[in-house]
């Protein structure tokens, strides 16, 4: 495991890359299909920063329902241990996952986004507009509480109205390239 910080290469205003992906509920999506705001998480199977964050995203999506939507992209190489698209059905399965689960086995998507580590959120309001690009939570370390709901403050401001200022990086595995 190789602890990677999140880097911002979209700057706040950018438009969400497009993708076409296949889910592991076997529909193709891309980002378009989704109404009101699109929280997009690069995520995997294997990795602990992303076990230990799973509960609080199931919780967003749950909370934000027909309000938001949270699409987890699986990027990682398909044949590193514990990954590709039969071990992502599992994993979505024993996690109680309830947002599309994705994979992009050209990596391409994680290219265009500039996603670097596993969890690496990227929020875009309702006109695919990147607002935030951040942690989930405050809680970097794997044992660490959370004192703040990064992600869920920041998806309420955007509801509000309000701007998100700044850039608080998410740690996590680094993204297993081919």
């Amino acid at each position: 495991m190789v602890l990677t910080t999140s880097q911002a290469k979209l700057q706040t205003g950018s438009s969400a890359p497009d993708f076409r992906l296949k889910g592991v509920d076997g529909k193709i999506h891309s980002a378009d299909e989704f109404a009101g705001l699109l929280l997009v998480i690069f995520m995997c199977n294997h990795c602990p920063y992303v076990l230990a964050k799973i509960g609080s995203i199931t919780r967003l999506q749950e909370k934000f329902a027909g309000k938001a939507t949270i699409a987890g992209i699986n990027s990682n190489n398909p044949a590193y241990p514990g990954e590709g698209f039969e071990n992502m059905k599992k994993f979505a399965r024993e996690q109680g996952i309830n947002f599309p689960y994705l994979i992009d086995e050209t990596q391409s998507v994680a290219k265009a986004y500039g996603a670097v580590c596993t969890p690496d959120p990227f929020l875009f309001d309702k006109n695919r507009k990147l607002v935030f690009h951040g942690r989930i939570d405050n809680a970097l370390e794997l044992d660490a509480k959370a004192t703040e709901q990064t992600m869920e403050n920041n998806i309420n401001k955007v509801l509000r109205g309000e701007r998100i200022k700044g850039f608080e990086p998410s740690m996590g595995c680094s993204i297993k390239w081919k």
